[in-house]
This record gives C-alpha cells, sequence and structure tokens, in this order.
C-alpha cells in the first residue's frame, strides 16, 4: 500500500514551523552568549538588531541603540575619533576587521570592548550590511595593563644600580651612546667624569662593608646634587667608581662641575680615619672633553678619561686631571 503524500499546504506548514523554531534556537544561542551580536544596514547605516546583552554590559537598553551615531557617541571621546575612521573605511572597503575600545557606560563609566566585524555583501559584491559581535575585554585590558607596568618597571630597574637607586652601567653605557651620536651629527662638545672613592679598600677594613654600602651611598646622592641639566647622567660605574656624562659641555663646565662634585663630598664630611686627607672620605677625577668625529669611538674615549683617574690617584688623590684632546 502506498503510503499518500500530505498536501502541498501541510507541507509548507511544516517548513515553515521548522525554520520558525530554527531561528528561535539561533536566537537564543546568539542571546544566551556573553557575546553580543549586532548587525547594521550599511544602506541606511542603523541598527537591525542588537542583543538584550548590551543592557546588563553598558546600560543602554537594546532598543535605544538606533544607529551608528549611537555607537560612535557612546565611545571614550579619546578612542572615537580613531576607531570610526578605521571601522568607516575598513567596511567601506569591504574588509572584515577588529576594533578594541572603551565603550561608554550609561553611569558614565566605561568597558573595554573588542568589535569584531564581518562585511557582508550583496550578489553584486556591494557591501549590504555588518553583522559582528562585541566582546567585553575588560579584565584581558587590566591584566595587559598590569603586565605592561610590570615590563616598564622591570626595564627601569634594569637600568638602575640595586644599592644607590641611581643609574647603573648599562644605562650609562646606552646613554652614552645616544648622546655621542647626537654630539657628532651636531658638532656639539660632550664631556665624562669618571670619580673613584679614595682609599675605599682600607674604608672597608676599617668600618665594614655594610658601613661601606652606606658610604657608597651618601656619596652618589651628593654627586647628583653636583649636576644641572636634565640631561646630565650620575652613574655606578661599578664597585667605588662613578661616572658623570655631561652632554653638550665644554671643558670649562666639566671642570666646574668635577669641583663641585669635590667640594660637595667635602662638606659632607664622611669620617675616614685612613685617609691622608684631613681623616675624611675625598674623591679622585678624571675629566674628558671631545667633540666626536668621523669614526671616532665612544670607548675610545672613556678609556682616555679613565687614564686621567688613573693620574689623579698616582699623583696623590683627592684630586681632578682634565683632558681636553680630540677623541
Amino acid at each position: 500500500m502506498s503510503t499518500a503524500s500530505p498536501p502541498h499546504s501541510d507541507i509548507d506548514s511544516l517548513s515553515s514551523d521548522s525554520l520558525s523554531s530554527d531561528s528561535a534556537v539561533y536566537r537564543t544561542l546568539l542571546e544566551s552568549t556573553r557575546a553580543i551580536p549586532w548587525k547594521i544596514d550599511w544602506a541606511t547605516k542603523r541598527f537591525t538588531y542588537i542583543g538584550p546583552q548590551i543592557e546588563a554590559l553598558l546600560g543602554w537598553r537594546a532598543d535605544s541603540w538606533r544607529g551608528v551615531e549611537d555607537w560612535a557617541m557612546r565611545m571614550h571621546p579619546e578612542d572615537r575619533d580613531d576607531v570610526v575612521n578605521f571601522c568607516v573605511s575598513q567596511s567601506q572597503s569591504g574588509v572584515d576587521h577588529e576594533a578594541d575600545y572603551r565603550a561608554l557606560t550609561k553611569d558614565n563609566g566605561y568597558v573595554w570592548i573588542r568589535d569584531v566585524v564581518h562585511v557582508v555583501r550583496n550578489d553584486r559584491g556591494e557591501v549590504e550590511a555588518l553583522v559582528g559581535f562585541m566582546f567585553d575585554i575588560t579584565e584581558r585590558k587590566k591584566t595587559e595593563e598590569k603586565l605592561l607596568a610590570l615590563q616598564r618597571e622591570l626595564e627601569a630597574l634594569s637600568f638602575k644600580d640595586g644599592l644607590t637607586h641611581i643609574a647603573n652601567r648599562r644605562q650609562f653605557d646606552a646613554s652614552l651612546e645616544r648622546e655621542w651620536d647626537s654630539a657628532r651629527s651636531q658638532g656639539q662638545p660632550l664631556s665624562v667624569l669618571l670619580i673613584d672613592i679614595d682609599f675605599f679598600k682600607q674604608y672597608n677594613d676599617v668600618y665594614g662593608h655594610i658601613q661601606g654600602d652606606r658610604c657608597i651611598v651618601d656619596i652618589a646622592r651628593t654627586l647628583s646634587l653636583a649636576v644641572d641639566s636634565p640631561r646630565d647622567l650620575v652613574a655606578r660605574f661599578g664597585g667605588e667608581e662613578f661616572v658623570i656624562l655631561l652632554p653638550q659641555a665644554d671643558c670649562t663646565v666639566a671642570l666646574k662641575v668635577a669641583e663641585r662634585c669635590q667640594r660637595l663630598i667635602r662638606k659632607q664630611a664622611i669620617v675616614h680615619a685612613q685617609s691622608p686627607h684631613g681623616q675624611c672620605v675625598t674623591v679622585s677625577i678624571g675629566v674628558g672633553t671631545t667633540t666626536p668625529l668621523g669614526q671616532s669611538r665612544s670607548a675610545d674615549f672613556v678609556e682616555a678619561v679613565d687614564r686621567q683617574l688613573y693620574a689623579a690617584k698616582k699623583n696623590g688623590r683627592n684630586r681632578i686631571e682634565a683632558l681636553r684632546a680630540p677623541a
């Protein structure tokens, strides 16, 4: 026995019910996810749909999102121009894209949003609509900001001497190369002071290494008071040695800074019973000034200044020896 086929009207009814059921399922799935679906008609620039989750996230009712103007004006002013211009240009070109921005909440706060946008084209290849999802990435952004802050802190620490908290040798080397190139290109002088605490081994022998560390810290703070320009750099060179970088400083300025260093340290009057110079801590200083030319190397210049420091120590310490020759 053959089974009769149902009338066409019954088939149409079944198909319609099935499609309606599928649409309901899709809508339920979309509206139960934390991602917020939306659709914009390209011709009118109006929202034809936005998920009701938007109200829980931002406080704005779904039916208040009428057009792209609402989307733009509910964006943080600092992000608005760049994000809107980017999204419009990508959409006009028919390119799928993503954008991160701070969406304003109804109570004047903000939430970090990632908008993932797909461009829908018609049969003629023309842009017909934009569909996409908004994702709340606030927690991710907070984590990224914490990681960036930690990275900046670690970078700062990598250029800072752990004991004295002034610049370390690594920072000096980087700054010297930068200022060396600048001085060479601009034909400007550059000066370097190398400074050594006199009789420091004897100081440690008498007062111990903890007090020796305190002495190094005191000298670092004192040397930092001797410079004026924001570009001047005081760094710990290693052990009881320090270095001062003076961009755009000629030999006259460099010698004045060296003399100021010695004067301020004498004023500190740090007791050093084994020192023949008034039983106080003193320093020896090598000074060099040059205008970098051609293929001259900063390392060679620093070595020349170091020889001046050696001469100052050899000639009795508590003195300044200066180099005034080109590198």
